[in-house]
């Protein structure tokens, strides 16, 4: 058991400053190739790889401070391990942003049965947006409009859309509470807005919709994923060079 738990604190990722730094001298020892390195370079990455002091046991182990001669060894080596490490770590981030579905456009929804089917059987981590309307309504028209950029913007939240008679419940969408826009989440009715419109100025716009629903927590965070996608996009582009 003993070993069990030396393997796992091994593969263990810190946080913090001395975390990220462990990590990142652990990946540059995995990452290199060691067999054809020096036997003088290689002991010199496993002790700079390793979080814990090294020993000094009486056999000639390094002095844990570099001269400028070892230093200058692996320098050479740094900045390209260093920028295959950022990759990975946004990758990593990225992923874990990234859990769940992607969507493209609004999803057109025909019946009741299909509204009751994507509250309850989508993926427990979207976010759904669902849009009842009527044609002629004031501000419905206008709110999908908008709804149709934010679904180009926010792919991991699914937005859809349905005629208040197809819902199957007209009598309960009457023209007064239309657009009504709910927000669910795991089956979970997060938000219930009737008569939207009334919350924005006579004409509004996707930043308007995308602010009001950021009020209330019900977006993700965009500048995060977007910083994710630009970095690892960078990244790939340094792999390039």
């Amino acid at each position: 058991m003993s070993g069990n738990i030396d393997e796992d604190e091994a593969n263990v990722t810190h946080t913090g400053p001395k975390g990220v730094i462990n990590d990142w001298r652990r990946f540059k020892l995995e990452s290199m190739n060691q067999e054809s390195l020096p036997p003088q370079k290689r002991e010199l990455l496993r002790q700079m790889s390793s979080p814990h002091k090294p020993r000094d046991d009486g056999r000639g182990g390094l002095n844990p401070k570099m001269s400028v001669q070892e230093y200058e060894m692996i320098k050479e080596d740094d900045e390209k391990c260093m920028k295959k490490y950022r990759k990975q770590c946004m990758q990593e981030m990225h992923e874990r942003m990234s859990l769940g579905p992607k969507f493209e456009g609004v999803h057109e929804l025909d019946s009741g049965e299909a509204f009751l089917e994507v509250i309850e059987k989508e993926h427990r981590l979207t976010v759904v947006v669902v849009h009842i309307y009527k044609d002629g309504i004031k501000g419905c028209e206008q709110l999908n409009n908008c709804l149709d950029c934010l679904a180009a913007e926010y792919t991991s939240v699914k937005f859809c859309r349905i005629d208040a008679e197809a819902t199957g419940a007209g009598e309960r969408f009457t023209d007064d509470v239309l657009p009504t826009m709910l927000v669910y989440k795991a089956g979970e009715l997060l938000g219930n807005f009737l008569a939207t419109n009334q919350h924005f100025n006579e004409e509004f716009f996707s930043t308007d919709v995308e602010a009001f629903l950021n009020v209330y927590g019900l977006l993700p965070e965009k500048d995060l994923v977007a910083r994710a996608d630009g970095e690892e996009a960078a990244g790939d582009a340094e792999t390039v060079e």
